[in-house]
């Protein structure tokens, strides 16, 4: 286990804001597809033990179930509010985002959330159910119970129509995002309509090409920058987001794993090195969520 006291960067977002470029997710290993399970003390105790770690972005969502457990693990780790960066999503109650979000800050036990996301345009059959979800979102952050707003799965359909009738620009877009799910790459249409409009990359699901899509073409590179910077190849896939300003949300109930992966702070790759990354990973499509609607060869 890495014994690191090392601090997780920030990103600044349009609206002002920062959000450290590492996030703690609470879904995926952790979704409870029975909101009424009961608690979850194991996943209380690893997010707690996150935050000892220095994970002060927390990333959950409504459809997770598990808001009641970060909002418990929240309050026994002590740690000031103001330290924190904690994300929610809705999709659930998309047709009630104003009561949504009070359901949630009063399951988290917060006043405010950091960043809240619609977490899927697929609710929606018209651009008008997308125009009034996200000004619903505008209200939310208004009243002051999300300090930024934002999306999550949106493609430049689902952006343009959202932003023909928006008054606040969405702070984040929170995609699935590794080198065998690039969307196109930096100059492909999504993450270039992204960066003209100030929309942050989060990506979910960063570890893939170094988990659940082995074997693939990259495991012999991946193999060798491990060995070279001294790190796994986890800590290899981190690294390739955060050197993009991708915020990389990832999770573990290992204490040991959590700790590794902020060896994703002490080095830097080179430019040829990220570019390589990316060049090997176009070799292999692997989209892990979402499967449903999207072609087996769409990219985007």
């Amino acid at each position: 286990m890495a014994n690191l006291d090392l601090q997780i960067p920030t990103l600044k977002l349009n609206d002002g804001t920062t959000i450290p470029l590492v996030g703690y997710g609470t879904g995926t290993a952790w979704y409870k597809s029975n909101g009424g399970s009961g608690i979850d003390r194991g996943l209380v105790d690893a997010t707690k033990t996150a935050i000892k770690l220095g994970y002060y972005h927390l990333d959950g969502a409504e459809v997770y179930n598990t808001e009641p457990e970060l909002g418990i693990a929240i309050k026994e780790s002590k740690v000031v509010r103001e330290k924190l960066f904690v994300t929610t999503k809705v999709i659930t109650n998309i047709k009630d985002i104003s009561n949504a979000i009070d359901t949630s800050l009063k399951k988290l036990q917060l006043d405010y959330v950091d960043l809240y996301l619609i977490h899927s345009p697929f609710f929606a059959s018209s651009d008008s159910e997308l125009q009034s979800a996200w000004a619903a979102m505008e209200k939310v952050k208004a009243d002051g119970k999300a300090k930024s707003i934002g999306v999550s799965n949106y493609l430049v359909p689902h952006l343009e129509a959202t932003l023909k009738t928006a008054t606040v620009t969405p702070s984040v877009n929170q995609i699935e995002y590794h080198p065998y799910l690039q969307h196109g790459g930096p100059e492909g249409p999504l993450l270039s309509y992204m960066r003209k409009h100030n929309i942050a990359n989060s990506a979910y699901a960063p570890l893939t090409a170094v988990t659940k899509a082995k074997p693939g073409p990259l495991d012999g590179l991946y193999a060798d920058l491990a060995k070279k910077y001294y790190v796994s190849e986890g800590e290899i896939a981190l690294r390739w987001c955060i050197d993009q300003d991708a915020v990389a949300i990832t999770t573990s109930g290992k204490e040991e794993r959590l700790s590794d992966y902020l060896r994703a702070m002490t080095f830097k790759m080179t430019p040829k090195e990220m570019h390589e990354i990316s060049k090997v990973g176009e070799e292999k499509h692997f989209r892990g969520f979402w499967e449903a609607k999207f072609n087996a060869n769409d990219r985007s």
